[in-house]
């Protein structure tokens, strides 16, 4: 074909937009011209914007070189193909976390055990090399965990079963070096998860009900290592003392360190969105500068408090008015109910104006050089209190105004990305009993912990369809391009986080519970799934690469080849 007339380079690039990606890429292999047409910039801006399907006012990613590179990337390097399934676990594997070294990584199961797997055996494959079981300790199974910062020690955050079937949670810190149990802490409500704040100690929770409605959580600092050197070291320290009113209570604790910020992965900037807002409404992340509290009072006193603001009588006030007919006593039960719980709401209300310390008015204004110090608490919760005595403030609300099922943190710290059902538009709940329906739909919102305000619109492929009062948490994950989230359609799902789009969904045969990016490459990603396996997949350009490696070396020259081809075939029986 070089040897005759070639056709005009505008009108080779004409043809090529009207074809697919695969089929430009095949025509470039035909001659010079071609192939320099197929690598045109123009081109590939226009086949990655058709192709994915994402809006032409969204720029092409900070850090790519080229649109060809740029398309070949999100083709290529996302983490969509199943190389391994891991069946150690015997039931419902619940939840996923990698070390931050990317080598090794943890599972947590109804099976009541927890194990650690090797990901970097010589083979490419992963593998078991420790499992633990919590059983003896009376748990019901093991739902969470986290490596702290420097690899050493596991956080296992699980279910314990006290007597009466009575569950309330507990968490276990084992030494990585030879898998010893090195302290258990008590957690509740289990579902707190816990978190560590450093590389020694860890953060667990407590709740005491002052009435049918209304609570007191305490955050507690813990240290991991309970073996101390004198009785007289405190091991526990209390962070901070949370009113909770319409029965709503403090779940999901994870700590963010804004130190990161100055070096983002990416910018969300493009199609920023207004700022959140910040009215009273159910299951808020919530944010704690815990550079600024007094964490020196004992449990002591905390219990001194909550005998000091109970309600003396409250729910007697109305007695049931009792008349003739089962449905009017029915009726004037759940009549009286509502009424004490109104009656609650409002007392709890004053005595949060009455007894909650004052915020500090330097948590979002810090002067410059601050700001990289400062560690965030985030934490979901179901009702914002109004703003010295016995309670907390808060330092910001983020109304999410749905129910949240699952929280993630940029590797940066500088995003945190919320898995949500949302309830119905305007809508307002006035019995915290009766919660309004949620989608079935999870929307994955992203807050920029820096400005505190909810950037683009929220992320949508995934589903849920247990009802308001049976939904579970959905772990997602975030790697430095990526978010990915399990749901409970069977999938797990990868959205590219600049572009805001679905790149691929990860099939299971059950409820998807949890994914995990590996910690040192993004093209690893884990998932956990009610079928009790965990699946492994790796990008297309990994498994290429593994296929390439293991392949046996090509022959230096025709005649090597020849003599192997001979000895192939006489080996078979064949001339």
């Amino acid at each position: 074909m070089d040897e005759g007339p070639s056709l005009p380079d505008t009108l080779v690039l004409e043809i090529f937009l009207c074809l697919p990606h695969d089929a430009v890429l095949s025509a470039g292999l035909a001659c010079r011209q071609w192939l320099a047409v197929s690598r045109d910039e123009f081109l590939w801006r226009e086949l990655f914007y058709s192709y994915y399907r994402i809006p032409r006012a969204v720029p092409r990613h900070p850090a790519a070189v080229s649109w060809y590179r740029e398309f070949k990337r999100l083709f290529d390097c996302i983490p969509c193909v199943e190389v391994q399934t891991l069946r150690e676990h015997h039931d419902q594997v619940l939840h996923l976390a990698f070390s931050h070294h990317g080598h090794r990584f943890s599972s947590c199961s109804k099976d009541c055990t927890v194990k650690l797997w090797d990901t970097e055996r010589p083979d490419g494959t992963i593998a078991m090399v420790h499992s633990s079981s919590m059983r003896h300790f009376n748990w019901g199974y093991t739902q969470f965990s986290q490596f702290n910062a420097d690899d050493t020690l596991l956080l296992v955050s699980g279910v314990y079963m006290g007597p009466h079937n009575a569950s309330s949670g507990e968490i276990a810190v084992i030494s990585l070096e030879n898998y010893s149990l090195l302290s258990r802490v008590r957690n509740k409500p289990y579902d707190v998860f816990g978190c560590w704040l450093n590389e020694t100690h860890l953060i667990s929770g407590n709740l005491h009900w002052i009435g049918n409605m209304t609570s007191c959580s305490v955050l507690w600092l813990n240290k991991a290592f309970q073996d101390v050197e004198s009785e007289n070291v405190n091991v526990v320290k209390r962070l901070f003392k949370i009113q909770n009113i319409n029965a709503s209570t403090i779940r999901t604790v994870m700590v963010a360190h804004c130190r990161r910020h100055d070096s983002p992965d990416l910018l969300l900037d493009y199609e920023a969105q207004s700022q959140a807002r910040a009215q009273s409404q159910s299951h808020q992340p919530l944010l704690f500068d815990l550079g600024t509290t007094d964490s020196d009072e004992e449990e002591e006193e905390e219990e001194e408090c909550r005998r000091e603001v109970r309600p003396q009588g409250l729910l007697a006030a109305h007695p049931p008015h009792l008349t003739t007919g089962l449905e009017h006593v029915i009726q004037g039960w759940h009549s009286v109910e509502s009424e004490a719980r109104k009656l609650e709401t409002r007392w709890a209300q004053h005595m949060g104006r009455a007894h909650t310390k004052a915020p500090d008015p330097n948590v979002l204004s810090s002067a410059p050089g601050e700001e990289e110090d400062k560690t965030y608490l985030l934490f979901t919760t179901g009702e914002e209190r109004s703003a010295d005595e016995f309670f907390d403030s808060l330092d910001h609300v983020i109304d999410i105004h749905g129910h949240i099922i699952g929280m993630g943190l940029s590797p940066d710290h500088r995003y945190l990305y919320v898995n949500s059902r949302a309830w119905p538009a305007g809508c307002v709940i006035s019995d915290p009993m009766s919660p309004p329906p949620i989608a079935e739909e999870i929307d994955l919102h992203v807050i920029d912990l820096k400005t505190l305000r909810e950037e683009r619109r929220s992320l949508r492929a995934h589903r849920a369809f247990t009802p308001n009062d049976e939904c579970f948490f959905i772990f997602l994950d975030v790697s430095r391009d990526f978010v990915a989230s399990g749901a409970e359609d069977k999938h797990g799902y990868i959205w590219d986080r600049h572009y805001n789009i679905c790149l691929a969904k990860l099939q299971h045969d059950d409820v998807v519970n949890s994914v995990a990016f590996s910690s040192s490459d993004q093209e690893l990603l884990l998932s956990a799934s009610d079928d009790s396996t965990i699946k492994v997949w790796r990008s297309p350009r990994m498994v290429r690469m593994a296929q390439t490696n293991t392949r046996p070396p090509r022959p230096r020259n025709l005649l090597s080849w020849l003599g192997r081809t001979k000895s192939t075939t006489s080996n078979n029986g064949k001339p």
